[in-house]
């Protein structure tokens, strides 16, 4: 990996995808990397109301999570550039589409059901899931919301023998390829 100071983020890089995708995984390793802060911002919306996001939808519904993680993610935006990870449904949102393409880059860490489905089938941590048939909900989920995040600026293929490491390079080297995102200081 390349020392923090040999790198200039000149956006906000928003990664977006699928539960299980490596988004939080792979933006600290990335910001990390860059030498740049990590944000997410399901965190920040459950500090900022102090209630878990469950609790925020089950007590005001999803219309009014909606509307505050816009205005998180505008937020965030505005301020020092890092790396945003957001939650898997952000990016469905035409309006949150908008923001990060005129306020930063969106990065699709792109993982195929199978590999999804192999890192989330044992945890309980995802409500979404919480269903008779979890992978056919999986599957369900996946199939609607791909052809949304491929309207991602990047996309970055995501693979089993992958190490978080090796995918933040990935990410890394996908976003130098962007002169008007990512330069190398000399």
């Amino acid at each position: 990996m390349s020392a923090p100071e040999q790198w200039k983020l000149k956006k906000t890089v928003v990664l977006v995808g699928m539960m299980g995708a490596g988004k939080t995984a792979v933006g600290k390793a990335l910001a990390a990397d860059l030498g740049v802060p990590f944000l997410d911002s399901d965190a920040e919306i459950e500090r900022a109301a102090a209630m878990s996001i469950a609790e925020i939808f089950a007590r005001d519904g999803e219309a009014f999570f909606r509307d505050r993680e816009t205005e998180v993610i505008d937020r965030l935006l505005e301020g020092e550039h890092g790396i945003l990870s957001t939650g898997g449904g952000a990016f469905l949102a035409e309006r949150n589409r908008k923001l990060i393409s005129d306020k930063g880059v969106s990065v699709w860490l792109k993982a195929d059901l199978q590999l999804l489905w192999n890192r989330v089938k044992h945890k309980n941590t995802r409500p979404l899931l919480r269903t008779v048939d979890p992978y056919t909900t999986l599957r369900e989920i996946y199939e609607a919301r791909v052809p949304i995040y491929g309207m991602a600026d990047l996309s970055v293929e995501a693979r089993p023998e992958y190490s978080i490491e090796a995918m933040a390079e990935k990410v890394r080297e996908a976003l130098a390829g962007r002169a008007d995102v990512l330069e190398m200081v000399k």
